[in-house]
């Protein structure tokens, strides 16, 4: 596989405004470590292989098992995640889902308990990000193996 085109070179404003939302949801006070999980979720359902490599690479490096890795995507059949976690899968799942099924309102009433009305407007804002990069990734062919943990995960 070859990639077709270089975003941060071709798009360089484009680019920059979407490191303006990782910074922003780095900032905003969801764990980390949740973040790169619905990252890697998401990125699971889209079939981005860059981004699986780059989320399970972060997430390793934040101390993840491997046990919660491999099962991601069979969450709702493992006890190792929790109940806060569970309610961010699922929400997860439907906003990239969202072409399929609108947003039940089960969903939300299972992860309403678990989010603040700005926590969950946060991780709304997190999904929607992932899925831009997925698409992005996607198009661009980024090559998946390239990516290397930042040092601010790896120094965690």
């Amino acid at each position: 596989m070859q990639a077709r085109f270089n975003i941060p070179k071709t798009a360089p404003g484009a680019h920059q405004a979407m490191l303006g939302l990782e910074k922003y949801l780095h900032d905003c006070g969801l764990e980390v470590a949740l973040i790169h999980l619905i990252k890697l979720r998401a990125s699971q359902i889209n079939g981005c292989a860059y981004c699986l490599d780059m989320h399970w690479k972060d997430l390793r490096a934040l101390g993840e098992t491997e046990q919660r890795l491999y099962s991601l995507g069979a969450w709702r059949e493992c006890p190792w995640y929790s109940e806060r976690e569970r309610a961010a899968l699922a929400w997860t799942e439907a906003l990239t889902l969202v072409a399929n099924e609108h947003v039940s309102d089960e969903v939300y009433a299972q992860v309403r308990p678990h989010f603040s009305e700005r926590e969950l407007c946060d991780l709304s804002l997190a999904i929607a990000t992932i899925n831009a990069w997925n698409r992005l990734a996607i198009a661009a062919r980024n090559l998946p193996g390239t990516y290397q943990v930042a040092p601010a995960i790896r120094g965690k």
